[in-house]
């Protein structure tokens, strides 16, 4: 296997950074020359064989390989993880499925040079997943990336602009667009069968035990790169018994389970509410209850997104609980019309009812996300994709959105009844029932505080805040040298 040293990485990062900088400041926009070249027309035949290459494979990144692997002609040719110690896996169903065993490179960089590649694929942590894909895209590949697209707001701005200027397929990965239950039961829902829709509530009901609590800065294995995980992010000792996976529940790297398994819900919802720009006000509130462990995002938490017209409820809950909700859903959407209620569970089904609980209809059918991936790469066209990179961007924007208001609040006691929700009657019964899971999970409230957060109002078409400076530093991040997100493309 394949490793660099501390000296070339940082020579070569430094490199690349110059090499980008120069080419987003500079270039300006393409010529009809410059176009022309960039237009999709290698490969485009189902006879020929597309290379493919993970960028990732310690979790979701494994499952990835399956969905290219031996199909679609299409050939896994370059495993890429900083960490060599987790590639065995991927490695392995790689070569089962195709015949054939891939190379190993832990620096994307050199996956990036290698010019026999068409599509990268990318399962990192989620401080990665921006830089990566805007790298593979002005490499001249295709990009299909994990959920969320991106870190913060900024970031997924980045890459629908990159996408568009170097003309290339950029496919999210909230598979729930390309199956034909879901499908279905979101296009009998825009038909109007059930009303008017108002409301869309996403649920996150998902057991999150304590990640536990260390004392001080934990060894890093002699297998990873640390220097090249850290990538964007500030390169300090990890502080949690897990260096892989709890990653998710501290800021530099993750964004809690709004940008783990909620985006997926997040997506839907938006999705469900026909709305494709983001929402005139956000509020967040919640806590990280039940244990005193490292981690820093909350695991029970409420967001509020005001659109004007509709509104969408978004529920975090970390704690064993039951589901209140029709069909009992616990990691999925409800959708509330004049006439009816979609209750989805799950990324492939949903079932409309009456108000009354009788059911209309059902829906069920599970698809190939990767497959329309594929197709979309081989004719050349982003709107033929079920996911293009622009709905991943405005449903990660989502979750930042929650986690920025829930980051800039104040303790409240829970014994205090908040006028935060204004003449919200939904949003008060949501966080009336959120004090009764608490209370089922024996947390005595009235000595018990939560975190308020600030209610932003949201300027949609340029993606900041009104007359929020502080809040609007939270769309972006700082960058450390040789892995700088663009801000502009």
């Amino acid at each position: 296997m394949r490793s660099i040293s501390r000296r070339d990485f940082l020579h070569d990062s430094a490199a690349l950074a110059a090499l980008l900088a120069e080419a987003a400041v500079l270039a300006g926009p393409l010529s009809a020359a410059e176009k022309a070249e960039t237009k999709t027309t290698k490969k485009g035949d189902a006879n020929d064989t597309l290379h493919v290459a993970m960028i990732g494979v310690n979790g979701q990144g494994s499952n990835d390989v399956r969905g290219y692997a031996g199909k679609h002609n299409c050939i896994v040719t370059t495993i890429c993880d900083c960490d060599q110690a987790v590639v065995g896996r991927a490695m392995a169903a790689a070569e089962k499925a195709q015949g054939k065993a891939p190379k190993y490179e832990q620096d994307i960089r050199r996956v990036l040079d290698d010019k026999s590649i068409d599509i990268i694929s990318i399962a990192t942590p989620n401080h990665w997943h921006a830089l990566a894909a805007i790298w593979g895209l002005q490499a001249g590949k295709h990009v299909y990336v994990q959920k969320p697209v991106s870190h913060n707001v900024s970031e997924g701005r980045r890459i629908v602009e990159a996408a568009r200027r170097y003309n290339r397929i950029c496919q999210t990965g909230t598979q729930s667009r390309s199956n034909p239950g879901m499908r279905d039961a979101i296009a009998y829902l825009h038909s109007g069968e059930l009303g008017k829709v108002t409301l869309a509530r996403g649920l996150c009901y998902k057991r999150r035990p304590s990640i536990g609590k260390v004392s001080g800065p934990q060894p890093i294995p002699s297998s990873i790169n640390y220097d090249l995980w850290c990538g964007p992010a500030p390169n300090t000792p990890p502080m949690r018994k897990r260096l892989h996976y709890d990653w998710h529940w501290f800021w530099d790297y993750g964004n809690g389970d709004l940008g783990n398994q909620g985006i997926h819900e997040m997506d839907k919802a938006r999705w469900g509410l026909a709305k494709n720009e983001l929402p005139k006000s956000v509020l967040s509130l919640g806590g990280r209850f039940g244990y005193v462990d490292d981690g820093q995002t909350a695991n029970t938490q409420i967001c509020v997104f005001d659109y004007g017209d509709k509104e969408l409820i978004f529920e975090v809950r970390g704690l064993p609980t039951s589901s209140p909700y029709p069909n009992k859903v616990m990691v999925g959407n409800v959708f509330y019309g004049t006439n009816g209620v979609l209750a989805c569970p799950n990324y492939f089904s949903g079932v409309a009812l009456t108000r009354d609980g009788e059911v209309i209809k059902k829906f069920t059918g599970n698809g190939d996300h990767y497959g329309n991936f594929i197709e979309a790469v081989r004719r050349g066209r982003h709107e033929d994709l079920n996911a293009d990179i622009l709905e991943g961007h405005l449903s990660s924007a989502l979750c930042h959105l929650g986690n920025i208001s829930y980051r800039l609040s104040t303790e409240q006691p829970f014994s205090k009844q908040t006028k935060a929700f204004g003449d919200d009657k939904e949003a008060y019964e949501t966080l009336a029932r959120m004090e009764d899971h608490l209370k089922e999970n024996k947390l005595p409230l009235d000595s018990l505080s939560y975190r308020l957060g600030r209610k932003l109002t949201i300027d949609a078409k340029n993606e900041c805040f009104v007359n929020d400076s502080e809040a609007d530093r939270l769309l972006t991040r700082e960058y450390r040298e040789g892995f700088v997100v663009p801000k502009k493309i």
